[in-house]
């Protein structure tokens, strides 16, 4: 049940995320789009409610319950950056808006670093969840399956942290442009 309510709070954010920047740039509607782009960390407390409700209820925790907490940690960290670049996307596409910009060097370099306290903060998130899960469930052998995401935790944040340290040691390169006179040859 629990991995079918992530499935379904997934799409939800994303649906409330293209609903709220429809209604903001096709609509004109920005105050209906605003409505609609509070509705994704709606979603998330809801799914915290589901996983509570089904452990608190007697459930057995499997990783599904982990996944959840991941999820969360993720979508509270990351979400207002994910619905930035969705708006910038967005924008673009159907607005007039400028490109988003791609970034290189140095400054892809210094959002890598920024991601890494953002990863940080997704795991502080997930680990705090578990670890309210597991205590207020009160049973080590209902919970089990949850200390093991700590592990996968410390993995998610050395993986991010070794990308940023990769492009702080090799910078991305910013995308050689060809000139629109050597195109048209």
């Amino acid at each position: 049940m629990i991995l079918f309510a992530i499935v379904v709070c997934e799409i939800g954010f994303w649906v409330a995320i293209l609903a709220g920047l429809a209604a903001r740039y096709l609509l004109r509607r920005p105050r209906l789009g605003g409505a609609l782009l509070i509705l994704a960390p709606v979603i998330d407390a809801i799914l915290l409610a589901l996983v509570a409700v089904d452990l608190l209820g007697g459930g057995t925790a499997s990783w599904h319950h982990g996944l959840a907490a991941i999820y969360i940690g993720v979508s509270v960290a990351y979400g207002k950056r994910m619905v930035a670049w969705a708006d910038a996307h967005f924008q673009h596409r159907f607005a007039g808006g400028p490109a988003p910009e791609r970034l290189a060097g140095t400054r892809y370099t210094i959002k890598c670093w920024r991601d890494v306290l953002l990863t940080a903060l997704a795991v502080a998130i997930a680990a705090a969840t578990l670890g309210a899960i597991i205590f207020l469930v009160n049973d080590p052998e209902r919970t089990a399956a949850l200390s093991d995401f700590f592990r996968i935790l410390g993995i998610i944040f050395a993986i991010d942290f070794l990308w940023a340290l990769s492009y702080t040691i090799w910078p991305k390169k910013a995308a050689r442009t060809i000139p629109a006179a050597t195109l048209s040859r």
